[in-house]
């Protein structure tokens, strides 16, 4: 089936208005998949470039289909010094009594949880002789009850017929409501967002508004860290801690709410509620705010409530499944890059600005909320192919001139893939470690 995926997200952001405007496209990349994965990376791009131009009154923008595949994985390229490894030493997929499972072990209590039910030693090799005991269903529902993060792998037909994927299905790709009216008008430059998200889509989100004038101020908790995607997630912002089960530091976030324009939040259904701020408390805080969220599964359904990741959304939906078949591999074949995460992050920039330019023009605030399966179902939609594309031979020309001294060391990054009136973004803030920030604006 052939869909059009960039009418599909116009679609999904609803009524246009003002003069269209066209992306002059250059630059090609075919990224490794029987999905079309750089069309989707390109058109959520686009999407987000084209709503930046018309809110900014830019009249040209350029898109290069190379960069943005390759900002659609790790963009910073490191001076006498190495990043992280990006995966913990026991995540992956495991092969079980009857498929496959994907554990994510990224997080401390996500790896903890895994091992309390194996009841083994933190070693590869142990673990995969752990699952093997095990079949998929039953130890993805033993983790996650655990307070673990992990995935059984389905194929498409069975994630079709799995109530979950039913109820993704029946859900728009952008789910909008109108939560205020008569606000008053906003800019771009200045644009106070609250970033509740971890990794990494709301993170690419406000990476992208952040580049463009917007100040972003990033909230974690005492105890999260994921070191590897620091690099990435943290470009352009400040970044502050605060745990929201003391009260100063409740406190101290509700008065940061009441001065925010936009709040961006990857809390799963019904965490923040669980943390005491439920919608009427938020609109209580801050009435005229844009709120603009996501989750891993979809908002309704069995699994609304879950915690998840693109890799084990990817597994889940029958996209490692659907690699694994067209390649004829004895193992689960994932996308070549997080690109569940990358273009919901570019989608959700999208429905912000979008957000922000029905406000100066109507009067009305809005919230939208997005999810990886979402995504997923978009880029499935599409139906899949025999495998093509390439890995990208990146080369120094791919790579910023200027020299990025981040909290770790220099480095070069990337080239960003969009540019508006000749012009690209420009980051305030280098990349750094958490919660290095006072919490305020």
């Amino acid at each position: 089936m052939n869909i059009d995926l960039d009418q599909t997200i116009r679609d999904a952001l609803g009524p246009q208005f003002g003069e269209p405007l066209d992306v002059m496209q250059h630059g090609e990349a075919e990224l490794p998949s029987c999905f079309a994965v750089t069309d989707l990376a390109v058109t959520t791009v686009r999407a987000a470039a084209i709503e930046l131009a018309a809110l900014t009154g830019r009249q040209s923008v350029r898109l290069n289909r190379l960069l943005t595949a390759l900002w659609f994985d790790m963009t910073l390229r490191p001076y006498g010094w190495a990043l992280p490894a990006a995966w913990d030493s026991i995540a992956g997929a495991y092969r079980t009594q009857d498929g496959w499972i994907r554990l994510h072990t990224n997080a401390p209590h996500h790896r903890a949880a895994a091992l309390r039910v194996l009841d083994c030693q933190a070693e590869k090799a142990h673990v995969a002789d752990a699952v093997a005991s095990w079949k998929r269903s039953e130890l993805e529902s033993t983790i996650v009850a655990e307070g673990g993060a992990a995935a059984a792998m389905h194929t498409m037909k069975e994630w079709s017929a799995h109530p979950q994927g039913k109820a993704v299905r029946n859900e728009p790709l952008i789910a909008w409501q109108k939560t205020a009216e008569s606000a008053k008008p906003m800019i771009l430059e200045g644009l106070k967002v609250l970033d509740l998200t971890r990794v990494l889509a709301g993170p690419v989100a406000t990476r992208f508004l952040a580049g463009f004038g917007a100040n972003v101020l990033r909230i974690d908790p005492p105890w999260w860290d994921e070191p590897a995607v620091e690099p990435e997630v943290t470009l352009g912002k400040r970044r502050a801690g605060l745990d929201l089960t003391q009260a100063p530091d409740r406190k101290r976030f509700e008065q940061l709410l009441a001065n925010t324009d936009v709040l961006v939040h990857g809390y799963r259904p019904g965490a923040l509620a669980g943390l005491g701020y439920d919608q009427d408390r938020l609109d209580e805080l801050a009435p005229q705010r844009i709120d603009v969220s996501l989750c891993a599964y979809g908002w309704t359904g069995p699994w609304a409530h879950r915690g998840g990741f693109d890799s084990l959304v990817q597994m889940s939906s029958g996209i490692a499944a659907e690699g694994m078949r067209r390649k004829s591999a004895e193992h689960p074949v994932p996308l070549p890059v997080q690109a569940l995460d990358h273009a919901t992050g570019y989608l959700m920039a999208a429905a912000i600005l979008r957000a922000v330019r029905v406000r100066n023009h109507t009067g009305d605030s809005l919230s939208a909320r997005l999810s990886l399966a979402g995504t997923a179902a978009l880029l499935v939609s599409g139906g899949s192919r025999a495998f093509r594309g390439e890995t990208i031979n990146e080369t120094t020309h791919d790579l910023g001139t200027s020299v990025e001294q981040t909290h770790w060391g220099a480095a070069r990054r990337v080239k960003f893939p969009v540019q508006l009136d000749s012009e690209g973004p420009i980051w305030r803030h280098p990349a750094g470690p958490l919660r290095v920030d006072p919490p305020a604006w």
